[in-house]
């Protein structure tokens, strides 16, 4: 997997943690989340399909969130020279909507999500990478 397909893999991982912290994730909530992810993180210069990213992670063997976050934000520290500030703010972005997605958004998950802010916050891509990508 290219690095910015683990960091697209990992936001999953994320969007499945924060809709696990509170329960289990029902079916209706499953597509609800596969649909915020694909839209947050749909981009034309990928060749992957990220909407097959977050049914991979729902089909596979459920992990905690506690565990899931950990591997994820270690996967995001590996590939952490690819991470943008817009794609940071996407990532963040994710988080909330999928929190929001099923009122309220409760103290775990704003929790959660609180902690991936701090946990990025230092995180900055190379920006040598990004001003070839951007030409």
């Amino acid at each position: 997997m290219r690095p910015l397909q683990s960091l697209h893999y990992a936001i999953g991982e994320l969007a499945y943690a924060i809709a696990n912290i509170d329960g289990q994730v029902q079916k209706e909530e499953r597509m609800k989340l596969h649909n915020i992810v694909a839209a947050e993180l749909r981009c034309k210069d990928y060749n992957f399909d990220v909407s097959e990213i977050i049914f991979q992670i729902l089909d596979k063997d459920k992990q905690d969130s506690e565990t899931t976050y950990n591997w994820a934000l270690k996967v995001i520290k590996l590939n952490s020279q690819y991470l943008s500030p817009e794609l940071k703010k996407t990532f963040i972005s994710v988080m909330e909507k999928v929190a929001k997605a099923y009122p309220p958004v409760t103290a775990s998950e704003q929790a959660l999500i609180s902690r991936f802010k701090k946990d990025i916050a230092d995180i900055h891509g190379d920006p040598v990478f990004y001003k070839k990508v951007l030409r």
